[in-house]
């Protein structure tokens, strides 16, 4: 069922894409307009201090901490990262499938491959949430811990989020080096 996912990445990279620009859009012109234009916390890539973090919860006030909470962490932070993997495991199978090594592999463990890749990010970005909305969602708990956690789950996030686009770049300038190689000799071949 997995390895079917490379049949559909287009598909799954454009309702992701849609996902993350309304999310982008929701950020840009409504969520920092309630924060005294200070970025959501999972946005900030190498993480934030407590007192940031303080800070940004503070400016948002109950309401705006409701808003976001509903309108981001109840709705769409609940389906993109579950969107973003799942597009990423079709690209991995979908170019890594071009490649001799990889197709040599059982279908399975392509498929293993790929989910191995990817759920170390998945599983950072909703561990993430769930801090960051229970902090929204009672903010007197939010203590130093949980900002720290909320911190560094953030960073972690993203630096996990760099190992499958980067094996799909690998993946796709192998490809693409492949064809190159493979076109020079049929042209040298019929010349």
């Amino acid at each position: 069922m997995i390895a079917r996912l490379r049949r559909h990445a287009a598909a799954l990279g454009f309702v992701t894409a849609a996902v993350f620009a309304a999310m982008t859009l929701l950020e840009l012109f409504y969520f920092r307009t309630l924060s005294g234009d200070q970025p959501s916390l999972d946005l900030r890539f190498s993480g934030f201090s407590e007192s940031e973090g303080f800070d940004w919860i503070a400016r948002l006030g109950r309401p705006g901490a409701e808003t976001i909470l509903v309108w981001h962490y109840l709705t769409f932070d609940l389906l993109f990262p579950a969107l973003l993997s799942l597009t990423l495991v079709s690209l991995i199978l979908k170019y890594g499938e071009q490649l001799p090594r990889f197709a040599a592999l059982s279908e399975r463990m392509r498929s293993l491959v790929a989910v191995g890749l990817v759920v170390p990010y998945t599983i950072a970005d909703y561990a993430q949430n769930i801090v960051v909305a229970r902090m929204l969602a009672d903010p007197p708990s939010a203590g130093s811990r949980s900002m720290a956690l909320a911190s560094g789950l953030i960073v972690a996030k993203f630096a996990l989020l760099v190992v499958p686009v980067a094996v799909i770049t690998a993946f796709v300038l192998a490809s693409r080096r492949k064809r190159a190689i493979s076109a020079d000799i049929d042209s040298h071949g019929t010349g």
